[in-house]
């Protein structure tokens, strides 16, 4: 069974290719166009589309070759159990991520970390019961932000080595700027260990190779880790047919 899944994100669209439930090949896309093509002329028993920028149902229609097409959205059944207050306004990366979490480590409890556009920290416990989390600005945006709402602040580039007492403002904007965040990073983690020590910590997204070795807690590496999230809905929404 050949299941094809896209996940269309803020910057660029990625695209899975899963053989009998192994990724056999993935694909990314900063042009449309391009996707299209991809899209039009590819195989696939099963496909599922989860976009947070363009119309999902548009990309479906470009998929001519496919037996079963699924849209993510808040309605699509899961193969975890959703308490979420406001399921609507979910953000269905954050969703496909904590299900990428339990399919990689099922009957654990896990904290998600999406180091992306955005930064997302999201729990689900070892019976799937998944309430939330939260989001903070992203590497990029935070650089962003210090030159559009400044008057001279400049836009510099993050650097894998920065003082922490930096003597140049370049520097005093790398080093507040990454030293901050993986301050946050820390914190977050810190303060979900003190009430689930033995939680599994998934670090996916854009950011996670920056990232993977300036934390101090142990953590797993997964920087695709939505596409395996997708994936298992994906299943799981063929299986229940």
């Amino acid at each position: 069974m050949r299941n094809l899944v896209i996940d269309y994100g803020n910057s660029a669209a990625k695209v899975g290719i899963f053989d009998s439930g192994t990724r056999t090949s993935q694909h990314v896309f900063a042009a449309i166009e391009l996707l299209k093509e991809f899209l039009q002329k590819t195989h696939a028993d099963n496909v599922i589309i989860s976009s947070v920028t363009t119309d999902a149902k548009a990309v479906a229609a470009w998929i001519v070759h496919a037996d079963k097409k699924f849209i993510l959205d808040h309605n699509l059944p899961l193969p975890v159990k959703n308490h979420y207050a406001t399921p609507q306004t979910l953000g269905v990366d954050r969703l496909a991520s904590v299900c990428g979490g339990a399919m990689l480590f099922p009957g654990e409890d896990c904290l998600v970390i999406d180091a992306g556009t955005c930064v997302t920290y999201d729990f689900i416990d070892r019976q799937k019961n998944y309430y939330g989390g939260s989001i903070s600005p992203g590497l990029a945006m935070r650089f962003q932000a210090l030159n559009t709402f400044t008057a001279k602040l400049p836009l510099v580039q993050p650097s894998d080595t920065v003082p922490l007492s930096a003597n140049n403002t370049e520097q005093c904007i790398q080093s507040g700027v990454v030293n901050g965040m993986v301050a946050e990073l820390d914190g977050i983690i810190n303060q979900y260990q003190n009430q689930w020590p033995a939680m599994k910590i998934i670090l996916c997204g854009g950011d996670t190779v920056f990232f993977e070795n300036k934390l101090k807690a142990s953590i797993f590496a997964s920087p695709d880790l939505v596409l395996t999230g997708l994936n298992s809905i994906l299943q799981h929404n063929v299986d229940i047919q």
